[in-house]
């Protein structure tokens, strides 16, 4: 089992020269931490947050050109914004899933990268039809599911859940086509702006509606069925955690739940483990669950005592 680097003692310096002390502590911890993990210094061939983070707000334009993307639009430029903006987020991510391909190549000690961005980012641009289908879904669900909602566009401009959504729904898309650590970042950009947590991996059907949404999590193999409704402080984790003989956690395992078609997961519940939720069910709040239940059950605090089985 790899063991963790030594902490260096501090540095003492002569007085007056402690910035110069400090430079050549932290050279000496990047030195040992290259050494341990047999890294070379490349440039900052990594890709970058800011850029992410731009490219996610094009998108967001172009998906809902009129609510949002700039305030001065008007309807009969808004093909040619559409076009424009996504010809600007399509040359960033072409940029970044290059840096992120090159990355991988490299960690693997390969010479070239195992696929092309251009086409990968071609193929993303594809799937944006189809993800705006998905995000009407989950924002009419929204505006139903809500009797504080007043309007389609309150609901889009407004509510955390639905941002989370719209980020995940891109942020998936580029996990599928195999660029996991973009679709990371734009999953963890949403994460703080919203405080909901859902890894790029999990599968959301169609009309999903996280409320208040404040602490969900939601784990990467989760898979959530069609009409969905989850509240604040919702976790969708994993009971536990394979290693393998080092110790270190095994990954792509199934180990998140499955929840069927229109199930309803109260505030504060907490569901783990590579169960499944039948459909129709409603999670009471604060219920603590780890085994599967059937079609149409209701589980209440008190159903939830004694059932960490599996």
């Amino acid at each position: 089992m790899s063991t963790a680097p030594a902490i260096p003692p501090a540095p003492t310096p002569a007085p007056g020269d402690e910035l110069s002390a400090v430079v050549d502590a932290l050279r000496s911890a990047r030195r040992q931490w290259r050494d341990a993990h047999r890294r070379g210094v490349d440039g900052r061939e990594l890709p970058s947050r800011e850029l992410l983070a731009g490219m996610v707000q094009c998108l967001s334009g172009a998906l809902f050109p009129m609510r949002l993307g700039p305030p001065t639009l008007r309807p009969d430029n808004e093909d040619f914004y559409v076009g424009h903006t996504l010809g600007a987020a399509m040359t960033t991510l072409r940029q970044q899933a290059a840096l992120e391909l090159r990355h991988h190549a490299r960690q693997r000690g390969d010479d070239a990268p195992a696929a092309d961005a251009a086409d990968l980012a071609n193929r993303f641009l594809l799937t944006l039809p189809k993800i705006r289908v998905l995000l009407d879904s989950d924002v009419l669900a929204a505006y139903q599911g809500d009797p504080a909602a007043r309007s389609v566009d309150e609901v889009l401009l407004c509510y955390p859940g639905v941002r989370a959504l719209i980020s995940h729904r891109l942020a998936h898309e580029l996990y599928a086509l195999g660029l996991p650590l973009l679709a990371r970042v734009v999953a963890e950009l949403a994460h703080a702006e919203t405080g909901i947590d859902i890894h790029p991996g999990a599968t959301i059907g169609r009309g999903c509606f996280i409320d208040h949404g404040t602490g969900v999590v939601i784990g990467e193999t989760a898979i959530l069925g069609e009409r969905v409704r989850i509240y604040q402080n919702v976790t969708l984790g994993a009971k536990s955690i394979r290693t393998d003989d080092e110790g270190h956690a095994v990954k792509g395992q199934p180990r998140h739940p499955v929840v069927e078609d229109e199930v309803v997961i109260y505030a504060g519940a907490t569901v783990l483990g590579r169960i499944t939720i039948g459909r129709g069910s409603v999670i009471g709040g604060n219920v603590w669950l780890t085994r599967s239940v059937p079609p149409g059950s209701v589980v209440t605090q008190a159903d939830s005592v004694g059932c960490g089985g599996n």
